[in-house]
């Protein structure tokens, strides 16, 4: 079998035979260039939305999961005090990458300058080391003693409000 070109000569000749006009269909000829340079530009435009789309829903995707699990396991009715033991369980579930442990609520903070409202979420040193969304975008300072120095991380967005 005969590989062939993408476009071969019949390809062409049917393009041309429509795309260019006899004297008497010189209007018919810039409706069908018209129409050619529409799908054209419709084919583009999606291709290079998909494009965009794609590169942001993994960059999405990579950032709110490098914080956020994909699940949350809650008690109902009373707080959780065996957590090591439910770590320790969920660990085990098959395909299960990372179980992170943390405490969560609403703070106020404030400077001089301003108070604002926060998300706290308390965070043992080692399982921040293991969030690499958190542990590699570190501007100042480190995580070395975070938790022994009573260590606080504040975000760039917090830290530039107050």
């Amino acid at each position: 079998m005969k590989d062939t070109a993408p476009f071969a000569g019949f390809e062409w000749m049917l393009a041309m035979r429509y795309l260019r006009a006899r004297r008497s269909e010189g209007f018919i000829s810039v409706i069908a260039g018209i129409s050619f340079f529409g799908i054209l530009l419709g084919v583009a435009t999606l291709i290079i939305v998909m494009a965009v789309m794609n590169g942001f829903r993994s960059e999405l995707l990579g950032k709110v999961l490098g914080v956020n699990g994909h699940i949350i396991v809650q008690p109902t009715g009373k707080s959780l005090r065996d957590f090591d033991e439910t770590v320790a369980r969920i660990a085990r579930i098959p395909f299960v990458k990372r179980v992170v442990p943390y405490l969560d609520g609403q703070v106020m903070v404030s400077s001089p300058r301003r108070a604002s409202g926060a998300l706290l979420r308390g965070i043992r040193e080692a399982d921040l080391k293991t969030l690499s969304a958190v542990a590699s975008n570190i501007r100042l300072g480190t995580l070395e003693g975070f938790e022994k120095k009573r260590g606080l991380a504040v975000g760039s967005r917090l830290a530039v409000q107050l």
